[in-house]
């Protein structure tokens, strides 16, 4: 069963990532997406910082199917979170 669609809580400006949340059987999993890997998903490198969670909101299905993936692919640290780069969309 995959991760189910939990909460965007941001774009963090320091770690260029949007964060955000998913669930596993009820338990949070923490999740994070490069804005590089945002910007290659999309094909657009001119994306402003006030426009991130937005661009998320437009790719969030693509976002969170992967990270999905990755979760159950594993390893993943265990109270690390999902951190989604473009090597994991483009392999």
């Amino acid at each position: 069963m995959p991760l189910q669609r939990g909460e965007v809580l941001g774009y963090d400006f320091n770690r260029m990532v949007v964060d955000f949340t998913m669930f596993n059987q009820g338990k949070t999993v923490r999740c994070a997406i490069s804005t590089a890997a945002m910007d290659d998903l999309e094909g657009k490198h001119d994306v402003r910082a006030d426009q991130r969670v937005d661009q998320f909101v437009r790719l969030r299905d693509a976002i969170e199917e992967r990270a999905s993936r990755k979760f159950f692919e594993g390893p993943v640290e265990a109270k690390g979170p999902v951190v989604l780069r473009s090597n994991d969309f483009f392999k």
